[in-house]
């Protein structure tokens, strides 16, 4: 990053700005990737676009370095998911240890949530980049058409388009914090005192679990569906440690082995139940979990 000085000491107005934007890039990465580790690697790759640009023809800087991650994003996407294809068993997005004020934004909460990324993944690298832009950040429907190189015309139809998708897929309405950990606590009581009567009450019949190991590590290669299948992997977690902590805006447990982390389980609630246990364990995706990671919309 540049650094070159002003005799006040302050950046340049370049790394200002970059650096005053730069957890709202970030989230907007993140939120089209899923992958913490490119995200960081588009940020960068933003700043190098950025560095070169002349300021005094920018108008809004916000939109325009949004701009530029987005595309560097979308490529990176497309690459992402070729990787996807050849990933030993669920690919998870990358858990967040996240900061307080995350979850009282509910909006951007139920945005980077376990649940909703990988209903994100569900939809095509322009549908998701249209859909992130304009219904976490509010974006224009011009901007968000710089962004992916589409008419403004076709943005709207997109947007309509991914809209009807994710509301189809989506947890029934927004999940408060409080709803999640409330059955997110049963199910740790639950683990922990051996109760298989409290775990049946707090799972949905038809729960499903994912399980991310990438190949480096035990993890079930399919979804785990239904009751009697998540209650036998939940009886062997005895000897783990449980912690509630926030990652991803949302109340979720990481479970630790001679105090390293093991897994992180996030959870999917809907009417009171847990219908989705998403358990991360490839050691790759859980290096962000020891600090807390600043998200911005």
């Amino acid at each position: 990053m540049r650094q070159d000085h002003r005799p006040d000491h302050r950046p340049d107005p370049a790394t200002e700005a970059f650096v005053a934007h730069r957890n709202l890039l970030f989230t907007v990465a993140y939120e089209l990737l899923g992958s913490a580790a490119d995200a960081e690697d588009v940020l960068q790759e933003t700043w190098l676009r950025w560095s070169g640009v002349d300021l005094d023809a920018v108008r809004d800087q916000r939109a325009y370095l949004v701009r530029i991650a987005t595309r560097q994003a979308l490529s990176r996407l497309r690459t992402l998911g070729r990787r996807k294809e050849s990933y030993v068993g669920p690919w998870l997005p990358e858990p967040l240890l996240t900061a307080p004020d995350v979850a009282e934004d509910v909006e951007l909460a139920d945005s980077v949530s376990m649940a909703m990324l990988l209903v994100l993944e569900t939809l095509q690298p322009t549908e998701r980049a249209v859909f992130v832009l304009r219904e976490v950040f509010a974006l224009d429907y011009d901007e968000i058409a710089e962004a992916v190189d589409k008419s403004p015309a076709a943005v709207r139809q997109i947007a309509h388009r991914a809209r009807s998708h994710v509301a189809a897929r989506r947890p029934r309405g927004v999940v408060s914090p409080a709803e999640t950990r409330g059955a997110l606590e049963a199910f740790q009581r639950a683990v922990e005192t051996g109760d298989l009567q409290r775990l049946l009450d707090v799972l949905a019949p038809d729960v499903v679990l994912l399980g991310d190991g990438g190949g480096v590590v035990q993890a079930a290669l399919e979804p785990v569906v239904g009751v009697g299948g998540v209650v036998l992997l939940a009886a062997r977690l005895g000897g783990f440690s449980l912690q509630t902590a926030q990652v991803n805006g949302y109340p979720a447990l990481i479970l630790r082995l001679d105090g390293e982390i093991d897994t992180v389980m996030a959870v999917r609630v809907d009417d009171g139940l847990i219908t989705g246990l998403y358990a991360v364990r490839n050691p790759e995706k859980l290096s962000r979990m020891e600090r807390e990671t600043v998200l911005r919309r």
